[in-house]
């Protein structure tokens, strides 16, 4: 299976670039060939920051999780704070003069 897949793609008899004249055939198959290189050592390349760019991308979705948060507690009027707890719902002041009993 993996020979024949190698074949198909490498073999110039049988990739699809065999109705090219032969001169042609190794132009584009050294510039594929090239372009592969680049690809891979990129992509070897980047694997070190993957960890970087994983925790970066963590912090931005716990900022974007907090401040969605943070909206839907206001737009629903859940406490954004303890201090609303305690709030009288007759005159919007503390219950308490001392909250924590100091």
């Amino acid at each position: 299976m993996i020979s024949q897949t190698y074949a198909t793609i490498m073999d110039a008899n049988l990739n699809p670039l065999r109705h090219l004249p032969k001169i042609v055939r190794f132009q584009i198959m050294s510039v594929l060939a090239l372009m592969w290189s680049i690809v891979f050592c990129t992509w070897t390349g980047l694997m070190m920051y993957v960890g970087p760019s994983m925790a970066v991308h963590a912090v931005l979705l716990i900022g974007v999780f907090f401040t969605a948060d943070v909206f839907r507690r206001t737009r629903t009027g859940r406490p954004l704070d303890h201090r609303q707890m305690y709030r009288d719902d007759k005159d919007g002041c503390a219950r308490y003069d001392d909250l924590w009993g100091a």
